[in-house]
């Protein structure tokens, strides 16, 4: 991409911040360029957002049922999947897996919980719960 090719589309997803992209100055070296943003990307950005949401209502509807753990709920609404989940915790991802189970979920340590939290930012006491 050429340096005036680089899109200012003002983003509302870079909320008046501006990224930093790499394009072709006239000589055909690289440098740096500031962009406002993109159009399609906002628009991807938009409808990856809404799929978590949706992601943690059906979580949060399974916790409700006693079908899942409200760790599947916090894990969505941080806008995380279990692979993401697994490389930050450093816990395998059948690990997890397994804790998304309610019985199994309610015999995990504080500990654990607690990392759990930890990688989440909320208090210990939110992560056994939903929301209200």
């Amino acid at each position: 991409m050429l340096r005036d090719e680089v899109p200012q589309d003002k983003s509302s997803t870079y909320a008046g911040h501006k990224k930093v992209l790499y394009a072709k100055n006239a000589e055909g070296s690289y440098e740096t360029v500031q962009s406002s943003g993109w159009a399609v990307e906002e628009a991807a950005t938009l409808d990856a957002v809404e799929q978590y949401r949706l992601w943690a209502n059906d979580a949060a509807a399974a916790v409700r049922r006693g079908e899942a753990s409200p760790l599947m709920y916090h894990m969505y609404a941080s806008r995380m999947d279990l692979p993401l989940l697994s490389q930050v915790s450093g816990l395998w991802a059948w690990r997890i897996r397994r804790h998304f189970k309610p019985q199994i979920f309610a015999g995990l340590s504080d500990s654990l919980l607690q990392r759990y939290a930890d990688v989440f930012n909320i208090p210990l006491a939110e992560l056994k719960k939903l929301p209200d």
